[in-house]
């Protein structure tokens, strides 16, 4: 398993603002095999340098630790079906995963143990502290998969699709890097259409059949046994 070294002196990122954060971070109770992989796996699985309070400056990232890969991330992966498969099948790239949920960390690192992957590390918290410390340009594609709808109007601002979250993605990623948005919720694809070219991307498609490479995810499943229909958008960063 692969291991961030410690982050470097200098620093290009902004500076940290308050803010709040939204969303569950505890569910079930854990199973006893939940548990072992948190104690045993998480540690070495966890990308260093990025918490707030283990880098107060906000140093920006060394990203050696990808070996000169391309370097993908996602967004909330819930349980981790789609990262670990795209790990999988992507060896020749490394991806960062970031998700504050505990049990949906557990259920992947039980997926990553199983599968013996080395190109992948894991954030266990806020992307936006991941986003402050990544250095610009560094990323070639991002997953957004059925983010958390926040349905309620007065609750749209929290969603992830707003100027917050990706001023702060369109800054990590390359020239015509790929962001890729699923949702099943159809005011998720109206915001997304509305506000992901604001902040410097072009919507290049968007199309209720998935990407060739897609890996379902139960959240997809959990849309199609209640007859939502799924929408898959594609944005590319503009130069």
């Amino acid at each position: 398993m692969s291991e961030a070294p410690s982050p470097p002196d200098q620093s290009s990122a902004p500076a940290p603002e308050r803010r709040n954060f939204y969303g569950r971070i505890r569910g079930k109770t854990l199973r006893a095999s939940q548990k072992d992989y948190l104690a045993n796996d998480l540690g070495p699985l966890t990308l260093r340098g990025v918490g707030r309070k283990e880098n107060a400056a906000r140093t920006a990232l060394d990203v050696s630790f990808a070996g000169g890969r391309p370097l993908w991330l996602e967004v909330g992966f819930g349980g981790g079906e789609h990262l670990v498969q795209m790990a999988a099948a992507n060896p020749d790239v490394f991806l960062i995963g970031a998700e504050p949920f505990v049990n949906g960390l557990a259920m992947l690192l039980g997926k990553v143990r199983t599968a013996g992957l080395s190109n992948l590390l894991l954030y266990p918290g806020d992307v936006r502290d991941l986003f402050e410390v990544l250095p610009e340009g560094c990323a070639q594609k991002c997953f957004l998969n059925y983010p958390d709808p926040w349905p309620k109007t007065r609750h749209h601002r929290r969603r992830f699709v707003t100027p917050g979250y990706l001023g702060a993605l369109a800054r990590v990623m390359a020239r015509g890097a790929e962001f890729r948005v699923a949702t099943d919720i159809p005011d998720y694809v109206r915001q997304t259409r509305d506000e992901v070219p604001k902040s410097g991307f072009e919507l290049t498609n968007a199309a209720s059949t998935p990407w060739p490479d897609w890996v379902s995810t139960r959240y997809e499943l959990k849309a199609l046994r209640e007859g939502r229909e799924p929408h898959y958008l594609t944005f590319l960063r503009k130069g």
